[in-house]
């Protein structure tokens, strides 16, 4: 039985979906057609299910070995064998199962300006119809969202805060490779080219599609065609078995959507002061682990 020897384990919001696209047209690297399966976090993520719409997502989280497995049955002959899953890196307690179950699998982790994945990570709440305060309210409300058992995916500080998951990672697992979505987005190229060879696959491939940003964010007119496309549903969660979410797909959608794209407003420079506070001392720590985070805010 086939199992992932490699995982991208996060942070959300930070291209783990361009990178999971990318790395699914690599002909040495298999990537199962669902992405975000969550297996090794679904006992802790399933529980956390009170905000609005929470309980249709946690729908096509993977819960058994057996539905976990079997995403990799047609694995061939793939020398990369990968699962994208962006919650792993944010509960450090499960990296020993993680580690035991694939036998130390090689680890991926993306990371973005923090504030900027924040906003982003907001933003995409509110295109999904769920987030109704502001960018300021909901920042404040976090720890209510946290005692209230909202999905971790509200909690926009957690998802940005890196520098103690990473070194954990490091710590449990032997080969770990961290990225920031800038290098992604400014040097899509190059930023594979590692990837390829921290994989050891051939890194001489070239993705046609390579400057395609998958997922993107922004904030969206609204009306009844984008309360369709982006808000969850029960019904989606059907189509989508029927209809795989390919690179293609993804694209088609993308066009489609961005009729209604709009620019979203600037985030108050109070807020900025907070979080640049909040986030100072976890990237002052990152510049220690000689990451490069001169293209983020200064902090």
């Amino acid at each position: 039985m086939k199992k992932p020897n490699f995982i991208i384990a996060g942070f959300p919001k930070c291209g783990t979906t361009s990178l999971y696209h990318y790395l699914n047209e690599h002909p040495e690297i298999y990537m199962p057609q669902k992405k975000e399966l969550h297996f090794f976090t679904h006992k802790i993520i399933s529980k956390l299910r009170s905000g609005p719409k929470d309980s249709v997502v946690k729908e096509t989280q993977i819960n058994s070995s057996e539905k976990y497995l079997g995403y990799f049955n047609s694995v061939t002959k793939e020398l990369a064998i990968g699962d994208a899953s962006p919650s792993y890196i944010n509960y450090p307690s499960e990296f020993p199962q993680i580690k035991k179950y694939l036998n130390d699998p090689k680890v991926i982790i993306i990371i973005r300006d923090p504030i900027n994945r924040a906003y982003s990570n907001y933003l995409h709440l509110k295109r999904e119809y769920r987030e109704t305060l502001t960018f300021k309210d909901a920042i404040n409300s976090e720890e209510d969202r946290i005692k209230n058992k909202y999905s971790d995916f509200w909690y926009y500080k957690f998802n940005s805060t890196y520098y103690d998951k990473i070194v954990e990672a490091k710590r449990v697992f032997s080969k770990v490779l961290v990225l920031t979505a800038e290098e992604l987005n400014n040097d899509p190229s190059a930023t594979l080219n590692k990837v390829y060879k921290f994989l050891a696959v051939d890194d001489s491939f070239s993705f046609e599609k390579i400057s395609t940003r998958f997922n993107v964010g922004g904030i969206y007119k609204k009306n009844l065609f984008t309360k369709f496309l982006f808000q969850p549903s029960r019904f989606k969660n059907t189509l989508k078995k029927f209809i795989k979410p390919t690179a293609f797909v993804k694209i088609i959608f993308m066009r489609l959507s961005s009729i209604f794209r709009s620019d979203p407003e600037q985030i108050e420079e109070e807020v900025i002061e907070q979080l640049k506070g909040h986030f100072k001392n976890d990237v002052e720590n990152l510049k220690n682990l000689n990451i490069n985070v001169s293209k983020w805010n200064d902090y």
